[in-house]
């Protein structure tokens, strides 16, 4: 559990780097333009060179602000996301907590973060801060519902709240007994060909619209564009760290790459096969084998590693494309949403996902 966690604490410090890098280059690439450039060859030490920047501006207080809570508040912000990573397995043999309520432990753990967020805006003592922390807090705590249904979708499904078990559920680690399915192509068994034809967005036709909607909810968790109101500097100057500056806003946005990471690492572990290769099992060679930690523990756990940041930095970028594509929603508009289409279909696709497994058993 140790190694596994100190391996997501290089892994949340290391997307910092490649996930703003990555942001400005495609970015970049949307808007026709080249991005950074004059730093580094193809730019790639700007980042170092903001970092550099960072550390040497002032840490600013602001007056009549709550001393203790305003420099707490970064720090609560980037723990409770981090606690998040402690509960996720990396590969077959890299598990972290491998507590058996691993998701009802993530989304407790995670929820705090409105209380870090709040804890910022007020603290600040700031009117700015105090709207933005207040909009930022109502939108989380609307999607949270969305969000918690769209993964009560796959608890129903998988009978499991334990995220390995997941993962495993969609691997060529088949048990004709516990397996939901038994579907067959062309007489052989789908959990024999394994790959990604046992992720459960294709073996439950419904799932790929629930994982739709969680990663809706996980862009407006992340206060991602188009949900980015929190922080629309044409609205709230920037939302509920106004008052921070040099490293504690660095800390602020380290935060918010690693929940982009987080939750698309939680899609990938409930959606998309977790650490299980794509590749099926087809012709001699059983692909499967070696690109899902069966064979070799560290060839197998490093090839775990790898499919599963791949898919995750897959939503990264669909993120991040997203961000640059699409305008920001008003408030009536991110409300509506959240309220009356998101969570009624939730509520719909729960009430199949409970018949469906019935139908099952």
């Amino acid at each position: 559990m140790i190694l596994t966690l100190a391996i997501f604490l290089a892994i949340a410090f290391a997307n910092v780097v490649v996930g703003v890098y990555l942001e400005r280059k495609v970015s970049a690439f949307i808007q026709d333009r080249l991005g950074p450039m004059e730093v580094g060859h193809w730019g790639l030490l700007q980042l170092i060179a903001d970092l550099l920047k960072l550390i040497q501006k002032e840490d600013i207080t602001p007056a009549n602000a709550d001393r203790n809570l305003f420099k707490f508040a970064p720090i609560m912000l980037f723990m409770v996301v981090f606690a998040g990573f402690a509960v996720f397995p990396l590969s077959s043999g890299l598990s972290g907590s491998g507590t058996q309520t691993g998701v009802f432990l993530l989304l407790a753990v995670v929820s705090l973060d409105i209380l870090a967020i709040l804890m910022a805006g007020w603290a600040s003592n700031n009117k700015y801060s105090l709207l933005g922390a207040m909009r930022s807090v109502a939108q989380i705590i609307s999607y949270e519902v969305p969000l918690g249904l769209s993964i009560l979708c796959v608890i129903l499904i998988t009978q499991t709240l334990d995220l390995q078990e997941i993962s495993f559920q969609q691997g060529i680690f088949w048990d004709e007994k516990n397996y939901l399915f038994g579907i067959k192509a062309l007489g052989v068994e789908v959990g024999e060909v394994g790959g990604f034809l046992t992720w459960n967005i294709f073996r439950n036709p419904f799932l790929l619209i629930v994982f739709v909607i969680y990663f809706i909810a996980a862009l407006a968790e992340s206060n991602r564009a188009p949900f980015d109101l929190p922080e629309a500097e044409s609205e709230l100057i920037a939302g509920f760290h106004t008052e921070y500056s040099g490293f504690r806003w660095a800390v602020m946005m380290l935060s918010e790459y690693a929940m982009m990471l987080l939750v698309s690492i939680l899609g990938v572990i409930l959606f998309l096969g977790s650490w299980n290769t794509p590749l099926p099992n087809i012709w001699v060679i059983r692909l499967a084998d070696w690109t899902s930690g069966t064979v070799g523990e560290w060839s197998g756990n490093l090839w775990g590693a790898f499919w599963l940041l791949s898919k995750s930095y897959l939503l990264i970028f669909i993120q991040m494309w997203l961000r640059w594509t699409l305008p920001r929603l008003r408030v009536d508009q991110l409300m509506h949403l959240s309220w009356k289409i998101l969570t009624p279909f939730c509520l719909i696709l729960l009430l199949i996902s409970g018949v469906w497994r019935l139908l099952m058993v």
